[in-house]
C-alpha cells in the first residue's frame, strides 16, 4: 500500500460538518468542487461565502505531487525553508527526463545513462524529507496518481499543469509552480483565488467511434484556450455516468487547455470499479459511505443554471469524433469535415506519424480500443501508412496490456513502444529529420500541439485525437481519413473497412506488474546525504533574490514586447533543456527565446538600449543585469499559458528583470510570478499595448505605495522624449505584497521559520 489510508480517513471525517457550515454560510445547494473547496479551508467556515473569482482563500491540500523536471527546483526550494520532514503526502515521479528515440529498453537505460546525477538527488532529497520516489521507467505522474493516490473528494496541488487528471476520481486536483508546492510541503496554507464554475451537463451515451477524448475536444472548441481561465469544469448528467473513470480523467486532463483551475466529475460506480481495480476497495468503501458529499447537491443539477457561472450541454449520442489542432488544442473540427478543412487551410494530408498514449491517453481501455484497430489492419493484411508508436502510462499498464497480447499485436502492424514517460508529448522526442523544419502532419493522442511542442520543428502540424482515432488515420495515411464512411486497401487490393472500435474499460484478468517501482522513503532521514554533484552543469544550490528596496523602479528599459501567443514553453523551452531544471544560471540561457518581438517579427533578437546593437534575449538582459538596469516585460494576452513551469518566472527574475507588463495572465503563471518577487501588472486599457516603443524607459512612478486594489502608474519615456502615461491593475493581495517585498515567497516562508 503506497497511499496513506489514515489520512483519506481523516479527510472523510471532517467533510460532513464542513459541507454542512458551509452550505449554511452560502444559504444555498453546494456543487462537489464548492464542497470539495470548502472542506479543505485552512481555517474554518468564514462568515460569508467567498466572492467566485474575486475572493484569495487559504487551503490544506491533502497532497503533492511532482514530477522530475519541476521537482529539481522545487525541491532545492524546499531544502532551504528549515524543515526536516514534508507535512503533506508527498511523491516524485521521474517520467519528464526520458527521451523518445529508438524504444522502450534501449531510451530508458539511455536516459538513466545520462540523468543519473539528477535522479540521485531527487531520490536522496525525497529520502531524506519523506517524500515517496517513484523511479524512472514507473510512468507518467498523472497515470500513476490515478491508479494509486487519487480519492474522491480530495485535493491535491502538483507542478505539472495536467495534475488536473485525477479530477478522473472525484478530486480537486490542481497544477502549480513549484514554490506553491514548497509552501504546502513546509505546512503553510496554499493559497488560491476562489474559481468561478463553469457547469457541462452531459446526456446520452457515447457509441462507435465517438471517445472520452471528443467530449474534451469539443469542450476545447466551444470555450477555446481561454474560457475556463479562473475556474473549475464540473461534468454532470447521465452522460458523465456512463464515461469510464479513466475516460474521465482524460477530460479533466486537457482541461488545461482551455485554461480551467481545474476540471472534476462527482463520484459514482465506475470510480468505485476504478478503486477496487487498482487494490484500493478500502478507499471504494470509505468513499460509499460519504458518497452524498462526493457529488453536487441534487438541485444544483437539477437547477444548472442557477449555481454554475455557465453552463454548457453535449449530447453524447449525437457527439461526433474530433481532430483539434494544428497549433493551438481548441482549433476543433468534426472528422467528417477534417479533410476539406484541410485542404482549405493547406495543412498537408498526409500523415507522417501516428503517436498514442501519454498521460492524457494511456490507460488500459485506450490501449485496448486502438489494439482493436490495430488488430483489424493486420488481419485484413493492411500496412500503416505512417509511422505508428505507443506510450505507455505506467509500468502497471505496460505489463497488463503485454500479458493480455496487445504489445504483440501492435508489433504486428510495425509500431514501436516507448518508455512509460513522457516522451514526444513534452518534446522529449528524437524524431529523426525534424531538423530539416519540413512541413509536416503528425496525429497524437496527446493534450498539447503548440508549435514545436512534439519534436522542435515549428512546422510540424500536429492534431490531437483519440487513441482510436489516431490508430486508425495511422493505418490511412491521411487527415482526410474518416473510419466511419471510408474504406482502406489491403496489400491484396481489396478494399475493407474497419470496424468501429471496442474495449474494456478494466482488464477482465485485473492489472499485474512485477514492479510498479516505487521506492518508499526512510523513516528518520536525518542521517540521509543529498546528493549533488561538486561542479554540476545540472544543479545548483539556489541563491535567494533579493528584497525590494521599498523605492519606485525607475528607468527601467524594455527587454521584449512579445507579440502574440507567449507561453510557457515560449518563455523557457523544454525539449533538450530539461537537463538543465535544477540549475537556474544554465536553463536561464533559454529565457524568451521562443517569444516574437513585436517589432522585427522574429525570435531571440532584441535591442539592447546600452549599445543599440541586437542580440539573443539571455544575452542582452545579462548586459542590463551587469550595468545595474531594469528591465520590464511586455506581453499579449493569456500570457504564460500552457505548463506550469515556474523556470517561466524564476529565470527572468534570476537575469534581473523586475516587472512583467501584459493584457492578461494564464492564472498559474501568474502566481509563479508573483511567488517569485516579480512585479506581474496589466494593463488598465489593453490599448496601452500599442503605446510601447522599442526604446523605451519605464518609471513606475508610486510603486512606492503598493497597496491591493491600488492602480500602479508607469510613466513611459519614448527615445525622442516625448512620454505617456499609463494606468496598470494587478491581484496582489497583502500577503502577496509582503512576497514582493522580501524578494520571493519563499524568502518569507524563512523569515517566519526563522
Amino acid at each position: 500500500m503506497v497511499f496513506d489510508i489514515e489520512m483519506i480517513k481523516e479527510v472523510y471525517a471532517k467533510m460532513p460538518e464542513r459541507i454542512a457550515k458551509a452550505r449554511q454560510v452560502a444559504g444555498k445547494p453546494l456543487s462537489l468542487a464548492e464542497k470539495i473547496l470548502y472542506s479543505h479551508l485552512w481555517d474554518a467556515t468564514p462568515e460569508t461565502p467567498y466572492d467566485r473569482g474575486k475572493s484569495y482563500v487559504d487551503f490544506a491540500p491533502d497532497r503533492v505531487a511532482m514530477q522530475d523536471a519541476t521537482a529539481q527546483m522545487a525541491l532545492l526550494q524546499f531544502m532551504q525553508a528549515g524543515k526536516a520532514k514534508v507535512a503533506v503526502p508527498s511523491t516524485v515521479h521521474c517520467d519528464h527526463l526520458i527521451q523518445a528515440r529508438i524504444g522502450a529498453g534501449k531510451d530508458l537505460q539511455e536516459s538513466i545513462n545520462k540523468n543519473n546525477e539528477v535522479f540521485n538527488f531527487l531520490q536522496s532529497v525525497s529520502n531524506k524529507y519523506g517524500i515517496g520516489f517513484w523511479k524512472p521507467g514507473a510512468g507518467i505522474i498523472h497515470q500513476v496518481v490515478l491508479e494509486n493516490y487519487a480519492f474522491p473528494g480530495g485535493m491535491m496541488i502538483g507542478t505539472d499543469s495536467h495534475t488536473v487528471n485525477a479530477g478522473g476520481l472525484g478530486m480537486v486536483a490542481i497544477g502549480v509552480g513549484g514554490a506553491d508546492a514548497v509552501d504546502v510541503m513546509a505546512g503553510m496554507p496554499w493559497e488560491l483565488k476562489f474559481p468561478k464554475l463553469i457547469g457541462v451537463k452531459l446526456t446520452g451515451r457515447m457509441n462507435g467511434w465517438t471517445s472520452a477524448k471528443d467530449v474534451i475536444l469539443k469542450v476545447a472548441g466551444i470555450l477555446t484556450v481561454k474560457g475556463g481561465t479562473g475556474a473549475i469544469v464540473e461534468y454532470f448528467g447521465p452522460g458523465a455516468e456512463s464515461i469510464s473513470c479513466t475516460g474521465k480523467g482524460t477530460i479533466c486532463n486537457m482541461g488545461a487547455e482551455i485554461g480551467a483551475t481545474t476540471s472534476t466529475f462527482g463520484y459514482d460506480e465506475s470510480m468505485a470499479r476504478y478503486l477496487r481495480a487498482t487494490g484500493r476497495a478500502e478507499v471504494a468503501d470509505l468513499a460509499n459511505g460519504v458518497k452524498e458529499h462526493l457529488t453536487a447537491d441534487p438541485e444544483v443539477y437539477a437547477n444548472p443554471e442557477q449555481y454554475f457561472d455557465q453552463v454548457i450541454e453535449i449530447n453524447l449520442d449525437e457527439l461526433e469524433p474530433h481532430l483539434n489542432g494544428p497549433f493551438s488544442p481548441d482549433i476543433a473540427t468534426p472528422i467528417s469535415k477534417m479533410g476539406e478543412v484541410a485542404e482549405a487551410n493547406g495543412w498537408p494530408l498526409k500523415v507522417e506519424v501516428g503517436l498514442i498514449g501519454s498521460c492524457t491517453n494511456s490507460s488500459y481501455e485506450d490501449i485496448s480500443r486502438s489494439a482493436s484497430i490495430a488488430k483489424q489492419a493486420a488481419d485484413m493484411n493492411i500496412k500503416p501508412k505512417a509511422k505508428f508508436t505507443i506510450t505507455p502510462g505506467s509500468e502497471q499498464v505496460r505489463y497488463t496490456i503485454e500479458r493480455d497480447g496487445f504489445i504483440k499485436i501492435f508489433d504486428e502492424i510495425g509500431a514501436s513502444v516507448f518508455a512509460n514517460a513522457c516522451g514526444p508529448c513534452i518534446g522529449q522526442w528524437a524524431r529523426e529529420g525534424a531538423e530539416k523544419k519540413e512541413k509536416n502532419t503528425i496525429v497524437h493522442s496527446f493534450n498539447r500541439n503548440f508549435a514545436k511542442r512534439a519534436d522542435g520543428n515549428p512546422n510540424t502540424h500536429a492534431f490531437v485525437g483519440s487513441p482510436e482515432l489516431v490508430t486508425a488515420i495511422a493505418i490511412a495515411g491521411t487527415l482526410g481519413f474518416n473510419p466511419m464512411k471510408d474504406k482502406l486497401v489491403s496489400e491484396s487490393g481489396e478494399e475493407v473497412m474497419l470496424a468501429e472500435p471496442t474495449g474494456e474499460e478494466l482488464p477482465s484478468k485485473g492489472f499485474d506488474v512485477e514492479d510498479a517501482g516505487y521506492l518508499a522513503p526512510a523513516a528518520d532521514g536525518s542521517g540521509v546525504e543529498v546528493v549533488v554533484k561538486d561542479g554540476s552543469e545540472r544543479l545548483e544550490l539556489l541563491t535567494p533574490f533579493a528584497p525590494w528596496d521599498g523605492e519606485n523602479i525607475m528607468g527601467a528599459k524594455l527587454l521584449i514586447k512579445a507579440f502574440g501567443k507567449c507561453t510557457t514553453d515560449h518563455i523557457s523551452m523544454a525539449g533538450p533543456w530539461l537537463r538543465y531544471r535544477g540549475h537556474l544560471d544554465n536553463i536561464s540561457n533559454n529565457t524568451l527565446t521562443g517569444a516574437i518581438n513585436a517589432y522585427n517579427q522574429e525570435t531571440n533578437n532584441v535591442k539592447s538600449q546600452i549599445d543599440g546593437t541586437y542580440g539573443e534575449v539571455p544575452a542582452v538582459q545579462r548586459g542590463y543585469k551587469a550595468a545595474g538596469v531594469p528591465t520590464v516585460v511586455v506581453g499579449d494576452s493569456n500570457y504564460g499559458e500552457g505548463s506550469s513551469r515556474e523556470h517561466a518566472a524564476m529565470q527572468p527574475r534570476h537575469l534581473g528583470v523586475r516587472v512583467v507588463l501584459v493584457k492578461s495572465f494564464a492564472r498559474i503563471h501568474e502566481t509563479n510570478l508573483k511567488k517569485q518577487g516579480m512585479l506581474g501588472i496589466t494593463f488598465d486599457n489593453e490599448a496601452d499595448y500599442d503605446k510601447i516603443q522599442e526604446d523605451d524607459t519605464f518609471n513606475f512612478v508610486d510603486l512606492k505605495d503598493f497597496a491591493p486594489g491600488k492602480q500602479i502608474t508607469i510613466e513611459l519615456v519614448h527615445k525622442d522624449g516625448s512620454t505617456d502615461t499609463i494606468k496598470t491593475n494587478h491581484t496582489y493581495n497583502a500577503q502577496q505584497i509582503e512576497w514582493f517585498k522580501a524578494g520571493s515567497a519563499l524568502n518569507l516562508i524563512k523569515q517566519e521559520q526563522a
